[in-house]
């Protein structure tokens, strides 16, 4: 009897302490909530006073409206300009069959051009009008084509493309001609088809992406460009002028200083984005509707990319500015920072606008691509020429985010030692001096 009486107050003293030891963690679990949603919805009401105070500003409207219209003509001007092509004028020198007039006109359709037959009454009078302008290739007697100045084999110009075509054409035919065949066996080799080549191994893609993904690139690093500016100089400017209005003081008096960077951050960060996604829609809608080869093929893949790394690269970029806007608290200081804080961007800009125009990425492009203050940059370009696969595309935006997650605890850290402190221009090493201790 006494055994049994132990046995059960040891178990009653043990479910009782079992019981405390859930209600403490119950208790902790609904603070450790409280907290969490108390912090979580400080940020949100950051965030949305910056959605707020962007879509309402005058800068982002006209800055939206002038990036609308950019868009459009660079959209719209190709389509009016090849809708109105001058036609090619061809000078005849001698005499051309009608056969041979047709299959010059046939070439000039594969090349999406019109052609104008001009007589012409001696060769010296072909190259006189050559010199001038007047015509643009000269036919001698079906048998030679005059240009003007030799042609590269990087010209793709309408009337380099003519010129090739009625070389090979015309060649063809004086060889039919030359065979004595009938009209209907010269259809039938006119009307030959290649063999169809098969390989037994996987082959590369070509690196060149067409003049079509090159242009799509080149519109999609200067968007990137602008934007990233842009937004970024509003971050810094945003942050300089809480500080030097004191108005801070009153804002930290309620939040945190992670929670007050995290949402000026996150908030001006949905406006680029929804202003990017605006333009990505109306730069595919206003294509559709005229017509445009521009975001054809391949492009929509840069398109995507363009959006991807604008995220990437403001996302690296903001941390950066906002601890810089925390250490100035006067304009004149803020014009010493930019251009050091913008010199990356620049030279990324710079290096893949040129690796864009070129034709072909270079090897300082590929490894710029890497990097995550030029990544944003050189990455779409090299997806613009296909010269780069899934897994490297991915392994460059890894790398870009852990970098950034790093750059956002030293930049946290910046903002939080040098944002109460006035009189001047805070000096890093002193933040760092007092981190450090």
């Amino acid at each position: 009897m006494k055994f049994t009486l132990i046995a059960l107050a040891v178990v009653v003293v043990a479910t009782l302490r079992i019981s405390r030891r859930r209600r403490r963690r119950r208790t902790g679990a609904r603070a450790a909530r409280s907290v969490s949603s108390r912090l979580s919805s400080d940020v949100g009401l950051i965030m949305a006073r910056e959605v707020r105070e962007r879509f309402r500003g005058r800068v982002f409207k006209v800055t939206t409206l002038f990036i609308l219209i950019v868009v459009a003509a660079a959209i719209v001007i190709p389509v009016l300009h090849n809708g109105k092509a001058k036609p090619q004028e061809v000078g005849i020198v001698g005499t051309l069959s009608s056969p041979l007039r047709a299959t010059v006109t046939s070439s000039a359709k594969s090349a999406d051009v019109t052609v104008h037959f001009v007589p012409e009454s001696s060769v010296k009078k072909a190259k006189s009008d050559l010199h001038s302008g007047r015509i643009n290739v000269a036919i001698v007697d079906g048998g030679e084509l005059l240009v003007t100045s030799p042609l590269s084999s990087a010209d793709n110009s309408s009337g380099a493309q003519l010129v090739r075509s009625v070389a090979e054409n015309l060649g063809v035919a004086k060889a039919f001609q030359a065979a004595q065949l009938s009209p209907a066996q010269s259809e039938t080799l006119k009307g030959a088809k290649a063999l169809p080549i098969a390989s037994v191994e996987v082959g590369k893609k070509n690196p060149g992406g067409g003049n079509t993904n090159e242009a799509t690139s080149l519109i999609g690093i200067i968007l990137i460009f602008v934007m990233l500016n842009q937004y970024n100089t509003w971050i810094l400017m945003g942050v300089m002028e809480e500080k030097s209005s004191r108005v801070i003081e009153v804002l930290l008096s309620a939040v945190r200083p992670i929670q007050l960077l995290t949402g000026k951050v996150l908030g001006i960060g949905l406006v680029a984005l929804a202003q990017a996604s605006l333009i990505v829609a109306f730069a595919l809608v206003l294509s559709k509707a005229v017509g445009s080869t521009l975001l054809h093929g391949s492009a929509p893949l840069v398109v995507v990319s363009t959006l991807v790394w604008l995220v990437l690269g403001y996302a690296f970029y903001c941390w950066v500015y906002a601890a810089a806007g925390s250490m100035v608290e006067r304009q004149d200081q803020v014009q010493s920072l930019v251009l050091p804080l913008s010199l990356p961007m620049i030279f990324g800009y710079i290096m893949a606008l040129t690796g864009a125009s070129s034709g072909s990425p270079g090897a300082l492009l590929k490894v710029l691509a890497y990097l995550p203050p030029t990544a944003p940059f050189a990455m779409p370009v090299l997806v613009g020429f296909r010269a780069v696969t899934w897994w490297e595309f991915l392994g460059s935006a890894t790398i870009s985010v852990v970098c950034t997650i790093g750059i956002a605890r030293v930049a946290t850290t910046v903002y939080r030692r040098a944002i109460l402190r006035t009189g001047g221009r805070v000096q890093l090493r002193a933040v760092f001096m007092r981190t450090a201790r």
